[in-house]
């Protein structure tokens, strides 16, 4: 019997949950749901949710290692090769996540069913799209029932889509704090000033949130109407559907948006830097499979990999670059944009640290490409060279990494407001902090710069 590891992130469902052994990942169904996954099979709707690309795509399969007491099957879902967090997407993966959710409930109204979960948790990215990965998320529908994910939608999407569109997007990252999505009445009071006018928003968060509160004093519960029938639930959907289509954020004005309309390379060096890039990306045996891009920017860099079949998350601080990114390449099953500030990655959250993974926890892989990054940590942030070395060390095989030195126009630009304590800066110290943890194989200087790219690859244990 092979060893299982049940996945933290799943054990709030009394429906099921997901474990791991050496043949993969599987989910068991409890019994308590035999009932609602033979509806879900019978009614069609599995089907076409798998056609239409909305839920991940799985198998039966008659595995023992399951818990006979309560189980009633397991499945084996396809795998998505990379769990990201909402915490860490831009504005329009949010608002896609959030449209592809409300599809879903419409489908699953259609079916007799409907979605007893809207959490944000639910979707991945899937070949570039949104797509939900809990197969049991779903319970019969009941003729009067109000929909009991309404709630969950409107703190998981609807509260961050508002904020991030009318108050600041970097407000998103309130996700992670609050891991069972923004509370309503702090989001209704940090957006009303803005909103308070727009009847749609006042409905679904400032109501809401008097409601929820009002529910709470009380200690009751709102009694069931009948007036939620079928076409009431439609008709809220539809309604959410259009409040979301509306919310907006255009990808400007922060600090690195526009970088390489501002970068000190010519056009000569651009093009040096890309061939090399792909010479190096090419040079890693065996193929990468994973590669992470830190510091992405737009994904100029990364798409060399991703254009190589390489699955590729394009890491960056900057939420417009990673909004910019995600919009020029959405048709690019094997890009995965992210937002991550490498100074205060995401951690490990959830009950006892362990329902969502940090950033190392999801490494290593297989290269990672640093480029124009160094600079950033070690001067803009104070990181020594050794410690970058290390962090890097632990989340990748091989290292595709640019030095930056003192001499160039990006790095004047960070130490033009401070003192120039960085003594130890220089492409010496940067080859010793690396070369304790990495093997050197290739060094070259990019044409038309003062700028190296080093190609590493990890020391084994």
């Amino acid at each position: 019997m092979p060893e299982v590891l049940t996945l933290g992130s799943s054990f709030r469902d009394p429906s099921g949950f997901v474990f791991k052994t050496s043949k993969g990942l599987y989910r068991q169904i409890n019994q308590v749901y035999k009932e609602s996954f033979e509806l879900l099979e019978g009614s069609g709707l599995l089907s076409e949710l798998w056609a239409q690309k909305l839920l991940v795509s799985h198998e039966r399969v008659t595995e023992t290692f399951i818990e006979l007491d309560r189980g009633y099957a397991v499945i084996q879902p396809a795998e998505v090769p990379f769990i990201s967090y909402p915490y860490e997407w831009c504005f329009s993966q949010l608002k896609d996540a959030a449209l592809a959710t409300l599809k879903i409930q419409k489908l699953a109204i259609g079916k007799g069913m409907s979605l007893k979960d809207a959490s944000a948790y639910n979707i991945q990215f899937l070949d570039g799209h949104p797509i939900l990965i809990d197969t049991l998320s779903f319970e019969p529908y009941v003729e009067g029932k109000p929909w009991i994910a309404y709630r969950q939608f409107c703190q998981h999407f609807l509260a961050p889509l508002v904020l991030m569109s009318h108050v600041d997007v970097r407000l998103g990252r309130l996700s992670a704090t609050f891991i069972d999505g923004v509370p309503l009445d702090l989001a209704s009071t940090l957006s009303k000033p803005h909103t308070k006018w727009n009847p749609k928003i006042a409905m679904h968060l400032h109501i809401h949130a008097q409601m929820q509160a009002k529910a709470a004093n009380s200690g009751t519960k709102a009694e069931v109407s009948s007036k939620f029938n079928k076409n009431a639930i439609l008709g809220l959907v539809d309604n959410l559907e259009s409040l979301v289509q509306g919310l907006k954020w255009a990808p400007d004005g922060t600090e690195w948006a526009n970088y390489y309309e501002d970068t000190n390379y010519s056009s000569e060096s651009m093009d040096s830097k890309h061939k090399l890039v792909v010479e190096f990306l090419e040079s890693i045996a065996p193929r990468p499979q994973m590669v992470w891009d830190l510091g992405a920017n737009n994904g100029e860099f990364s798409s060399l990999a991703s254009k190589r079949g390489m699955m590729t998350v394009a890491w960056d601080i900057d939420p417009a670059a990673v909004e910019k990114n995600y919009i020029t390449r959405k048709s690019d099953p094997k890009m995965m944009p992210l937002v991550q500030d490498l100074t205060n990655p995401s951690p490990s959250i959830g009950w006892s640290n362990a329902e969502r993974d940090s950033l190392a926890q999801r490494g290593p892989v297989d290269a990672v490409m640093a480029l124009a990054l160094i600079h950033h940590l070690a001067i803009g942030n104070n990181v020594p060279l050794e410690m970058i070395a290390d962090f890097l060390a632990k989340v990748s095989q091989n290292l595709i990494i640019e030095f930056v030195p003192k001499e160039d126009s990006q790095v004047q630009r960070l130490l033009a407001s401070r003192e120039d304590i960085f003594s130890r800066y220089d492409i010496e110290n940067f080859r010793k902090a690396f070369g304790r943890l990495f093997d050197l194989t290739i060094e070259r200087e990019i044409p038309g710069s003062k700028r190296t790219l080093f190609m590493m690859r990890k020391k084994a244990a």
